[in-house]
């Protein structure tokens, strides 16, 4: 029975979006950092305070119920709401904040540590950005994000700095063809059909998927099992240092390709004093990882 004395919990609001947007309680709990045990009973939690099923399970993961389906533009509406509640009471407040997104598989903690160190006061927050959050700068999710150009964001409307650059390498399983070669060329890959994630665009994105026939996915994880599998072969900065963990892969240095630039990208004439005070400590403190002589 519906609890109409219980206000509904934004949280709980949240996770069902994401699993709505997502279609899979597994890759939902990924994206939100939570385990799927306990993100299998908030949303049970939140049907049963609404008095109706929201999700179905089927074999290819989740679909929403008529009720689910109802409910979803107005729990986006709601969230949307508590956001703009949230940015309208912290643009009359005095406190110095900022929240700084950050993609893949960048390390953001010594440019974080540095402006904490600057800014003591200040309150200091860091959001992971998955493909789906392409959005986030524009809807003010954060103040500024660190990931690898080109981004899908106008020229006109961001405020951009260069941070560092690194070579590409390509990810192949044990076996491939390419394996044992001292490197390939980019030539070599020329024509392969690529995957990027929504957050690159144009040619030479910072991570390509290449192969024919794959199947649509988000996870790292299972883009590397594909890989590993035989059925594609992966384009990474060189920094990346997660395909390292498996060793049924093998990275090859790549000739001839453009580097991976890694950038600080701020909304162009945003007032936040932080996000200048950003920019300096993390032009300050963050470089390219030092590369092993097998790419030099």
């Amino acid at each position: 029975m519906n609890d109409l004395g219980q206000d509904l919990e934004l949280r709980l609001v949240r996770y069902f979006t994401a699993v709505a947007a997502h279609q899979h309680f597994g890759r939902a709990a990924a994206d939100l950092h939570v385990a799927q045990p306990a993100l299998s009973r908030q949303i049970q939690r939140l049907e049963k305070q609404l008095g109706a099923r929201l999700l179905d399970r089927v074999p290819q993961g989740t679909r929403l119920t008529p009720a689910g389906q109802a409910f979803l533009p107005r729990a986006q509406a709601l969230l949307q709401a508590a956001r703009q509640a949230e940015l309208a009471v912290r643009d009359q407040a005095e406190t110095e904040r900022i929240t700084i997104g950050y993609v893949e598989d960048l390390v953001i903690t010594a440019a974080v540590r540095e402006l904490r160190r600057r800014h003591p006061d200040a309150e200091i927050t860091t959001r992971h950005l998955s493909c789906r959050d392409v959005g986030a700068l524009s809807d003010k999710r954060v103040d500024a994000l660190i990931g690898r150009a080109p981004l899908p964001l106008a020229a006109d409307t961001v405020l951009t700095t260069p941070l560092y650059e690194e070579p590409r390498m390509l990810v192949v399983p044990r076996g491939h063809p390419w394996a044992d070669r001292p490197s390939v060329t980019s030539e070599e890959l020329a024509g392969e059909k690529a995957a990027p994630c929504a957050f690159e665009t144009a040619d030479w994105t910072s991570y390509q998927l290449l192969g024919t026939g794959m199947p649509p996915m988000e996870s790292y994880e299972d883009k590397l099992e594909l890989v590993a599998s035989g059925r594609a072969i992966a384009v990474l900065p060189v920094g990346d240092l997660r395909s390292s963990l498996r060793p049924d892969l093998v990275t090859v240095p790549i000739k001839g390709a453009p580097p991976s630039r890694v950038v600080v990208v701020s909304r162009k004439g945003d007032p936040n004093p932080m996000i200048k005070s950003f920019r300096l400590a993390a032009k300050a403190v963050l470089t390219a990882p030092a590369a092993s002589p097998a790419w030099l």
